[in-house]
C-alpha cells in the first residue's frame, strides 16, 4: 500500500495515470489497493522473466483508443459552449504502442 501510494502520486507514469483513472470510478482507497496489486504483478513478472521494467507512460490509455479520446475532448468543449468540427490531418501518424 505504501508503494502504491507513492506510485499513485507520480505525474508522468503509467501507474499514476492508472490510479487517477481508477480513483474516479472506484474511489481513492480501492484505487490504491489496485495500484498495490499492479505493482506486485509488475515486480513478479520482472523477476520471473528477468527483464527490465518498461514504463508504458502516462498517455498509455490515450494511445489505446485515440478516437475515444477525441470524442471525449469534443464533448468537453461542447459543454463549455464551443462548436467543434474535426478534420483529419493530411498525414496521420500512427501511435505506436510499446511492446
Amino acid at each position: 500500500m505504501q508503494a502504491g501510494w507513492a506510485a499513485s502520486h507520480s505525474k508522468k507514469t503509467y501507474l499514476g495515470a492508472r490510479y487517477r483513472r481508477m480513483a474516479r470510478r472506484r474511489g481513492a482507497k480501492r484505487a490504491l489497493l489496485a495500484i498495490g496489486h499492479t505493482l506486485l504483478v509488475i515486480v513478479y513478472q520482472v523477476l520471473r522473466h528477468r527483464v527490465a521494467y518498461q514504463e508504458l507512460g502516462a498517455d498509455f490509455y490515450d494511445r489505446l483508443q485515440p478516437e475515444r479520446l477525441a470524442r471525449n475532448l469534443v464533448h468537453r468543449l461542447e459543454q463549455l459552449g464551443h462548436k467543434v468540427t474535426l478534420e483529419p490531418s493530411p498525414t496521420p501518424e500512427p501511435a505506436a504502442l510499446p511492446e
